[in-house]
């Protein structure tokens, strides 16, 4: 029988070598329930190599003070909230911080706008309750709940997505560290190690914003976006190596041409500039983050493996760059259309590229 292929490993699988090494070495002070010190956290996300030569790889591309301050806010009884625009690697660092932290990064809450407040508390075993009545046999655990029950960190995706009368919910779990169980005239008390890493979108800002109450829970830690060129196409390159794609892909099948090609339109049709304000552009409508970048890149090279010689072409390129800018074909069609005569037409590199996409958008 062939081993299984889950298609996502998680981090604490992923980098379990990474974690242990840095166990080993790192022997200062933890907050409890840690299984690393917050020196040793920060390293795991920051990467660099251990004094037994193991390489530790980069899982955040930026400021390294960022990743202290966050660390720091797990390290006290005030939650985490990461902001920033779609791709700036929110979802990553929280996964990473709870893998590092607790090793265990799959208690989550994916936040929405049909979400019911027993996602965030609990809810009951019917069948049980039917039978015996209320008691803690027949509660089913929401995994916020979990956490507190275990001393682990709960993941809460895309808070502002929450209703705010559901976000509420957080109020006592964060003030009191307690979950009130009325049903039954009790509570369920955190264990120490209990915490809450929340994510928040910016485009979704004033769709369920925070209460002054819950804001004042947490503390905040905005995620920008890549500074210049080279950083983005690092953090897309390294974050392709480390994917786990269905397939076997052949050495070289995603040049570092193709990556550059691509992160540079996307920061130009992002930023609304070329060269750094020499020219003026319009932006589209969606968001052209690194992660689409990342989610392009890998269909591309499926359909050079698949239906291609193995490599990535500009027409492979095309296919995945003009479906991520045309959200809105209306409204970004003109747009990316006077990118296309405007600047790739001029450039002798991207010249099969400007081919191909002016062949798919008309």
């Amino acid at each position: 029988m062939s081993e299984q292929m889950f298609l996502h490993q998680y981090a604490e699988e992923k980098y379990r070598e990474e974690l242990e090494g840095l166990a080993a070495e790192y022997k200062d002070p933890k907050p409890h329930n840690w299984i690393l010190s917050p020196r040793a956290v920060v390293h795991f996300l920051i990467g660099g190599s251990l004094k037994s030569k193991q390489k530790i790889s980069p899982k955040y591309f930026g400021d390294k003070r960022l990743m202290e301050v966050a660390v720091a806010s797990l390290a006290t009884d005030r939650a985490l909230l990461l902001v920033g625009v779609p791709g700036t690697a929110k979802t990553w660092v929280s996964e990473h911080l709870s893998a590092a932290i607790c090793g265990d990064s799959k208690i989550l809450v994916q936040g929405t706008a049909g979400i019911m407040e027993d996602a965030l508390r609990y809810s009951w075993n019917y069948a049980s309750l039917l039978k015996d009545g209320p008691s803690m046999e027949a509660i089913v655990p929401s995994p916020v709940m979990y956490a507190m029950q275990t001393g682990k960190i709960a993941r809460i995706e895309e808070l502002t997505r929450i209703p705010s009368d559901v976000q509420d919910t957080l109020l006592t779990i964060l003030s009191e560290k307690s979950l009130p169980i009325p049903e039954l005239n009790t509570e369920i008390r955190a264990l120490a190690g209990f915490n809450i890493i929340a994510t928040s979108n910016t485009k979704d800002k004033g769709v369920n914003e925070l209460s002054a109450a819950l804001q004042r829970r947490f503390n905040v830690v905005q995620l920008p976006l890549p500074k210049h060129l080279k950083d983005e196409v690092q953090i897309v390159q390294t974050r392709l190596k480390a994917m786990d794609f269905q397939i076997e892909l052949p050495k070289n099948a995603i040049p570092e041409a193709s990556i550059i090609k691509l992160v540079k339109v996307f920061r130009e049709l992002r930023n609304g500039m070329v060269d750094e304000g020499a020219m003026k552009l319009k932006s589209p409508s969606s968001g052209l983050s690194t992660a689409e970048a990342i989610s392009v890149l890998n269909n591309a090279a499926v359909l050079a493996v698949h239906f291609g010689d193995g490599v990535i072409s500009d027409q492979d390129l095309a296919v995945g760059m003009t479906n991520a800018v045309l959200k809105d074909p209306t409204n970004d069609k003109p747009i990316f259309n006077e990118y296309l005569e405007v600047v790739m037409k001029n450039r002798k590199d991207m010249t099969g590229l400007y081919e191909a996409c002016k062949k798919l958008i008309f």
